[in-house]
């Protein structure tokens, strides 16, 4: 790493070939781990639905491969650098913040190690083919429930870059700096914790572009946001169930969440404006297909249905674009 970082603890040896540094080492040089998957990991396919837009403040990738989180754990702020070692295929951590032994600790989980791939058999040719070429594909499972919650909130019923520049101000309004030496004028930002959520001002949302209902579905969720992370123990039909108890979340927002908080192979998002026409196109040669004919087609994939149609968006087999894409809302007209 550059020399712009400051220095790291020495490493210590621990169980199963890992290595870390001792516990007690301060959080301003930070502490590591490494660990070895037992099958190839593409980080970027299996971070990447972490990553909300270019500017995301929460997430970075650096030239060297590495990637970056600044996220909000139960034990407090952290940062994550992982990247991997192309000669070992290790996974090489180091963490910064309160929560960087909550961070290690999932380091894992958070690459796959839970994932199933190995119940996964593809039914079409195109999905056979993309399943080849992108075989480092894992689901990730972050064991954080608000950080995925609130963004998929802000993502409903607008364009995604109306939903990223929502995220990136709030973020950086209302969040904190993300500790330890993160890249170099990244200024990355840890998400505000609930109470700060609870806080923001009316006019702060609307300067974000958030119309009140967004704004108050997210409201509602950090009231509750301790019961709210409780969903990411349990099983994901359970965890959704969960969710949805809160008014203006529905089967789209907490199928998004789910998928990353959980790690869920099966959770499929439905509700969604394109997928429902690329899944169709894709598989059928349908790009009229609804929630309903979507469904039908991924049914072979029980139990891998979300994995199957994030293989069939990794395929870049889409319809052609017919009309218009989703107008930006003005919620000044709301």
């Amino acid at each position: 790493m550059s020399s712009r970082f400051a220095p790291r603890p020495t490493r210590t040896t621990v169980r199963g070939g890992e290595t870390a540094t001792p516990r007690s080492a301060a959080r301003t040089t930070g502490i590591r781990r490494t660990w070895t998957p037992q099958a190839p990991v593409d980080l970027a396919l299996t971070l990447g639905p972490l990553r909300r837009g270019p500017a995301d403040p929460t997430f970075r990738t650096t030239p060297d491969g590495a990637i970056w989180r600044a996220t909000r754990t139960p034990a407090g702020p952290a940062t994550l650098r992982v990247a991997l070692r192309r000669s070992t295929a290790e996974a090489e951590a180091e963490a910064w913040g309160a929560g960087a032994d909550w961070l290690l600790d999932r380091l894992p989980h958070l690459l796959g190690a839970t994932d199933t791939p190995e119940h996964f058999a593809p039914r079409h040719r195109l999905v056979a083919h993309t399943w080849r070429r992108r075989h480092g594909l894992r689901l990730t499972r972050t064991g954080l429930v608000m950080e995925s919650l609130i963004p998929s909130v802000l993502e409903q019923k607008v364009t995604a870059d109306e939903a990223y520049r929502a995220w990136r101000l709030l973020v950086r309004g209302f969040g904190e700096p993300a500790p330890g030496p993160t890249p170099a004028q990244a200024r990355m930002h840890v998400m505000p914790d609930p109470r700060t959520w609870s806080l923001i001002p009316s006019w702060e949302w609307h300067r974000a572009g958030v119309d009140n209902k967004r704004a108050s579905t997210i409201l509602r969720a950090v009231r509750v946001a301790a019961r709210l992370e409780e969903a990411a123990t349990m099983d994901p039909p359970a965890a959704r169930a969960r969710l949805e108890v809160i008014p203006g979340i529905g089967p789209w927002t907490s199928a998004e969440t789910v998928q990353r908080s959980n790690g869920a192979p099966d959770e499929v998002t439905v509700g969604d404006l394109h997928l429902p026409g690329i899944v169709g196109y894709a598989l059928d040669g349908d790009r009229t297909a609804d929630d309903a004919r979507m469904l039908e087609l991924l049914a072979p994939y029980e139990g891998q249905r979300h994995r199957a149609a994030r293989l069939i968006l990794l395929s870049g087999q889409v319809p052609p674009r017919r009309k218009p894409r989703m107008p930006r809302t003005d919620i000044g007209l709301l």
